[in-house]
Parts: structure tokens; C-alpha cells; sequence
């Protein structure tokens, strides 16, 4: 199979909706630089085919997307105090936002409604058919990429899954996810694509109106990385709040190397682990030097929290995130919380096994590393971590 054109792409979509409004003056450029990343990976005809399907998918429904705020008034839609949790990955933001999901009153994002947002969900009858298309998808995407559960059992949810919010930047074409690109065998690229996150929020915010139109009231609780965009988080949602976490960086980098080759492994095969150890610690430093110079870190909207508090009192961290944020905490949150985490073990997939050793194996010296980060853990007050 010949490579990808960017062009015919976009033509084939707009033939099939009859739709030729992209919601962006410059996404066609934009998606030419993704199509041309594409071109780059060795991949044999299936892969590339795949590929192409992937992207007919997310092209067509971003037309749709994008022709449903003509449709319907779904920019009047008031998204008013949303709640959303933040933090390094592998520091409990995951498990932080499944239990605010099961708040009676609280809206999470779905991953069948970020994967196939057209229509509002809010118009459809029940049942909606894209529940099932995307328990289908998860199915495929768990047996292609079974060690996943093991870090992250949250995957056993299919469709009912709770994606980032990144996640809804897929078919914007800023960043391309394991969870937008699973068919295809091709790493995660998260940078080298041009990004706007006052762009990629709007886009978020056209979201969360689109899928609350039509539907019971209540507030959103929310889980993305946005500590390195939070001038541009704040403009999109003034009243917002958020919760941050705070973990050892030096195990950040090495918990998330593990998840990384249990998650690739299942898409391109085994992985160079250095290489890998080396991407994340940079990574890692990357976002912590950001933390220590942003001014807004310190912003009385956001609610600092050590992950060691929340892992040894879930609850009690989340009543007090939930005073801060002035939305109340009763019987009707507790009792759902507690019943969610004696449902749903962290290990019922099996264990996820890591350490500091996959760093001290790229070359690292643990002290150094400790030493590094410590001005961080001074200011947060967060501890070294052991783990053998």
C-alpha cells in the first residue's frame, strides 16, 4: 500500500458526511504534518490500511462533531465549577477521578462518547448504540493489549471507561494516543505535533457541552495532565477546580516506564527499556521544572495533595478536595466511594510489577536523581519512595 495522502484523507471524509467544515482554518495543515509522521513508520500493508481506517474514523467524526453546534445550542450549555484532578502520571490522579465518577451528582467523560461524540448523546434514545460499539473496541483493544490491565485495571470499565481529557484532542490531530491509534502499530507521540492549548481546551469545552445538552444536571469531574498549561486551563474554566497530586518523581518515571512497555508491547512489540526509562525521566523533569517556575502553581484555585495521603485515605482526601472546591460531601458520595473500592481491587487483573531498578539499569544514579528532585519534595513535603 502506497503512503498515506493527506489530501485524498480529508476528501474521503468530507465525501462520505457531506460535510466540509473542519471546525479549524488550519487543521488541514495541521493534519498534513500527522499524515507525514505516518509516512515515517515502517508498517506493512494491514498497518497502513489500518491507519488509514483509524483516521477516516476520526476525520469524519470530527465533520460531525463540528456540524452538531450548528445543529443544536450547545455553545449556551453553562459548564459551572467543574471538578478535575491532576498530577504527574502514576501518581493516583486515575483512581482519584474513578471515585469522584461514581458521585451520584457528578458527570465524568465516557470513553464512548469521546470516542464517537456525534450525535449529543442528550438527543439519542436509550439505548445508544455507540455503548456497545465501544465496549466492542475495548474488547479488542484489552486482548491486543492485556498487560494494561495489570497498571491500570480501569480498562475492565470498556466503554464506560473514564478517558483523560486528553483524549478528546484525538481527532484534533495534536497528539496521538495509544487509545486513538490502537489498530495501528505505531509508538505514542505526544510531542512534535504543533499544539494550542487554548485551542485544544476549547475543543474540550465543546465537548463536555455537546455531551451534557439534553441531559440531567450535574457537575463535571474531570482527570487530565494540565499542569503545564494551566495559564490556558484557567481561561477556558475561570471557576474551576483542581487537585494535585504529588508523587516521588524519581518513581513517576520509573512506574510509568513499566506501563509504557506493557502498554506498547502489545502494539509494536518488545521495546528497548533504556531507551524508554531515558524518555520518561526527561519527561519527568521536563514537567517538574515546570511546576517549580509556573507562578500559577501556586493559584488558590488549585488544592495541593501528597500522594501518600491519598493512597492511605482515599475518602478523607476527597471530602477535603470537595470543601475546597464548595460542592458538598454526604452519605450519598461516601457510601458510592467505598462501594467502588471494595469492588474493584487494584491488583484484580493481576500485579504491575516495577521498581527504581528499570532507571538504576539505564545508567542513573538513584542519590542523584534524589537529589535533584529534592527542592520539589521540600516544597510539597513529599517523601522518597522504596520499592524493590
Amino acid at each position: 500500500m502506497a503512503d498515506l495522502d493527506a489530501q485524498a484523507l480529508l476528501g474521503s471524509a468530507t465525501a462520505e458526511t457531506g460535510l466540509a467544515d473542519w471546525g479549524d482554518e488550519g487543521f488541514p495543515e495541521r493534519f498534513a504534518l500527522a499524515v507525514a509522521h505516518i509516512d515515517t513508520i515502517p508498517m506493512d500493508e494491514a498497518g497502513r490500511r489500518a491507519a488509514a481506517d483509524n483516521i477516516h474514523w476520526l476525520l469524519t467524526d470530527r465533520l460531525r462533531f463540528f456540524q452538531d453546534r450548528k445543529d443544536y445550542p450547545l455553545a449556551d450549555e453553562v459548564i459551572d465549577r467543574p471538578l478535575f484532578a491532576t498530577g504527574e502520571p502514576r501518581s493516583g490522579t486515575t483512581l482519584m477521578h474513578a471515585l469522584m465518577s461514581v458521585d451520584p451528582d457528578a458527570r465524568a467523560l465516557r470513553f464512548w462518547e469521546v470516542m464517537h461524540p456525534s450525535p449529543p448523546p442528550g438527543t439519542v434514545d436509550i439505548p445508544d448504540p455507540r455503548r456497545a460499539l465501544a465496549d466492542a473496541e475495548w474488547r479488542e483493544i484489552n486482548t491486543k493489549m492485556w498487560k494494561w490491565l495489570h497498571c491500570h485495571p480501569y480498562n475492565d470499565m470498556l466503554g464506560e471507561g473514564l478517558p483523560e481529557d486528553e483524549r478528546t484532542w484525538a481527532f484534533d490531530f495534536r497528539v496521538m494516543t495509544p487509545t486513538a491509534w490502537w489498530r495501528v502499530p505505531m509508538q505514542n507521540l505526544s510531542f512534535g505535533l504543533p499544539t494550542d492549548p487554548v485551542a485544544q481546551y476549547r475543543i474540550h469545552k465543546a465537548m463536555l457541552q455537546a455531551f451534557q445538552y439534553g441531559r440531567e444536571k450535574k457537575y463535571w469531574v474531570l482527570k487530565g495532565f494540565h499542569t503545564t498549561r494551566l495559564e490556558a486551563f484557567f481561561e477556558a474554566y475561570p471557576d474551576a477546580s483542581l487537585v494535585w497530586l504529588h508523587r516521588d518523581p524519581v518513581m513517576v518515571a520509573a512506574s510509568s516506564t513499566m506501563m509504557m512497555r506493557d502498554i506498547m508491547e502489545g502494539i509494536v512489540g518488545e521495546i528497548d527499556l533504556v531507551k524508554e526509562a531515558k524518555m520518561h525521566l526527561e519527561r519527568v523533569r521536563w514537567s517538574i521544572g515546570n511546576t517549580m517556575s509556573n507562578p500559577l502553581t501556586d493559584d488558590p484555585r488549585i488544592h495541593h495533595v501528597r500522594y501518600r495521603d491519598f493512597v492511605s485515605d482515599p475518602i478523607g482526601t476527597l471530602r477535603g478536595y470537595y470543601a475546597f472546591a464548595g460542592r458538598d460531601f454526604g452519605e450519598r458520595q461516601e457510601t458510592a466511594m467505598r462501594g467502588y473500592l471494595a469492588e474493584n481491587k487494584g491488583d484484580r487483573h493481576g500485579k504491575f510489577h516495577y521498581s527504581t531498578r528499570v532507571l538504576t539499569d539505564a545508567g542513573y544514579d538513584l542519590d542523584e536523581l534524589n537529589e535533584e528532585f529534592r527542592p520539589f519534595r521540600e516544597r510539597f513535603d513529599v517523601p522518597i519512595e522504596k520499592r524493590d
